[in-house]
Parts: C-alpha cells; structure tokens; sequence
C-alpha cells in the first residue's frame, strides 16, 4: 500500500504532521508511516496515527548531517512506497526537503501552511512573493515532498499500535563533521508553539529597555520575539527570536507588537494570531491594519503600566 512517510527531528512537529497525515490519509486512500532515526526514540511514535515506524540506529544517523539523512530518508521511502513525504519545516528540515527531493527526482515544495485533498488534488498553501500574498500549489511528480509549518497538523491518538520495522540502511559517511556542539543559550525557546509573544521592534530607544519588554512578558506567561534588525543589525536578541519571513512563524493566542511598524515581512510571523495587540507612536503605522486593539504611545510609558496593571500593582 503507498504511504504518506513523515519525518521531522523534532519529536512534537512530527506527531503533529502524523496527525495531518491521517487526515489526508483517509482521503487519498494512502496509508501513514512515520520514520524515526538516530538517537530519537520510536516508542514515541507508537500510537500517533502510524501503521509502520521506521526505524534505523546506523552510526551515521547519531549525528545530524542533512546529505546522510536525505539518504536514509531517500531508502526508507522506497521501502515505504511512498508517495507523498512530509518533513517538518525546520531550519533542518527545509534542506533536508530539498536533498530529498532532488534524490527521489520529486517535486518540492516548502513552507506549507496548510494542505488539503481536493478534486484529486494534494493543495499546499503557502506564503508567496515575499509574504504579501497567499499561493496555492501542487506538485505534479508521482512522489511528492513537503516541507510543513509547525502547527499545520494536530496531534492524534490511535488505539492501534505502529509496526516497528528496523530499515537496513546502506549509508556512507557524511562529508560534514561535526567537532564540538554548544548550548544555544537565550535563544533557545520555542517561538512557533509559544501560547503569547511580545514582539518589539525598531521603537525600542536602547538595549537597557529590553528589561520592561521582558518582565510584560513574564507577566503575561509569553516569550519574547523580535524583528528582524534587532536581531541581525542590533544584536540585540539572538536570531532563533525572529518573526516574520527571515524567522520563525507563530500562531499564539495573544501577539503583543511593540514598536512595530507593520511591513509585510514581519506580519506574515503573527497574522494568524488570534488577537493582535499593537503599541506605536505612528498612529498612521501599517500595524494598525491587522491589529485588533492599539495604543498610540511610548513604549518606556505604556509598557511599564501595562505590566503594572498585570501585576495588579
């Protein structure tokens, strides 16, 4: 039977993937594998939606090396029959995609916000022309590979328990080595999955104030993100806080936009926020467009208020 295989490094953005291919599994009338390598775990993966999760512990899978893991990913799809393979759209994942796609002599596409079967049809949406509209896509080759936003799909929970298949893999050792790994620090928070963001941008007047942006979050239980010249030409934030098209893409319940002035490149990050809140002294600022409720002011006054009233001091 031809499958839909789903890989992702990260264990929670490929339960959500196994979710969304079960959906479109049933539609297709594909079957749902799930492939799970090197040191990650596939008891995990036993009970998500799969009928096959393979599995494969080969020396050259501890590490994580793009053109070694397109190459068991490349393997495994050909033990799987697969026809459609989606891979979670990490840093990793959108180049693993790639390898995988060029490997398979599929067509890829990358980046999908949402899928749907229609009319025959496996439709992805994604952001097109540098955000500023939405393109829906296909891909015509018989194998297809996707690279999938978090969050696309929802976990599940199946009483049916995965059959473990240990691949054999026949792989040579990757020409990238890895010499030492470190910490990545403050940078390391999970801001596509993040419930709240408080996102500033170039209104902030001086590093030091980041402090207030971080106690408002604290206060609210939310994270904070930034755009991109804080990170890249400031520095003041390390990149993994991007939102926007150069970041990282969220749906939080709250996004709180601090200091913003609302180009496109940066509100592709949050437009699916489910409220947007925005404090700007612009009040002619493109922010306005898409916020939900807006403060016209400074910062260093409104935000300190803001976290006062939180507080319920």
């Amino acid at each position: 039977m031809a499958t839909i295989l789903v890989f992702s490094e990260r264990d929670e953005v490929a339960w959500e993937l196994l979710g969304k291919a079960s959906e479109l599994g049933q539609k297709m009338g594909l079957g749902v594998a799930a492939a799970v390598l090197g040191p990650a775990d596939p008891q995990g993966y036993l009970n998500r939606g799969a009928l096959a999760v393979y599995t494969s512990k080969n020396d050259e899978l501890q590490t994580f090396e793009a053109s070694v893991y397109a190459e068991a990913l490349n393997q495994i799809a050909k033990q799987a029959d697969a026809a459609v393979i989606m891979i979670g759209s990490t840093r990793r994942g959108k180049e693993l995609a790639g390898r995988l796609a060029q490997k398979l002599g599929a067509g890829c596409i990358t980046d999908a916000d949402a899928l749907e079967f229609k009319d025959g049809q496996l439709l992805c949406t994604r952001n097109s022309l540098g955000g500023a509209t939405v393109a829906t896509q296909i891909i015509n080759t018989g194998i297809q590979v996707i690279s999938v936003n978090p969050g696309v799909g929802e976990p599940v929970a199946s009483d049916e328990a995965a059959q473990v298949i240990e691949a054999e893999l026949s792989l040579k050792p990757g020409r990238v080595k890895v010499l030492e790994k470190s910490d990545k620090g403050q940078g390391s928070v999970d801001i596509e999955g993040a419930e709240i963001l408080v996102c500033v941008g170039k209104g902030l007047a001086r590093q030091e104030d980041l402090k207030m942006i971080e106690e408002l979050a604290d206060a609210l239980g939310g994270l904070v993100a930034c755009s991109k010249p804080i990170a890249t030409d400031e520095k003041w934030l390390p990149e993994e806080r991007i939102i926007g098209l150069s970041g990282k893409i969220g749906k939080p319940v709250l996004a709180i936009c601090l200091g913003i002035s609302g180009q496109v490149q940066f509100t592709v990050g949050i437009r699916d926020a489910k409220t947007i809140v925005a404090v700007n002294t612009d009040q002619n600022a493109f922010i306005w467009q898409m916020t939900d409720y807006g403060i016209v002011g400074d910062l260093s006054e409104v935000v300190p208020r803001l976290t006062a009233v939180l507080k319920g001091q």
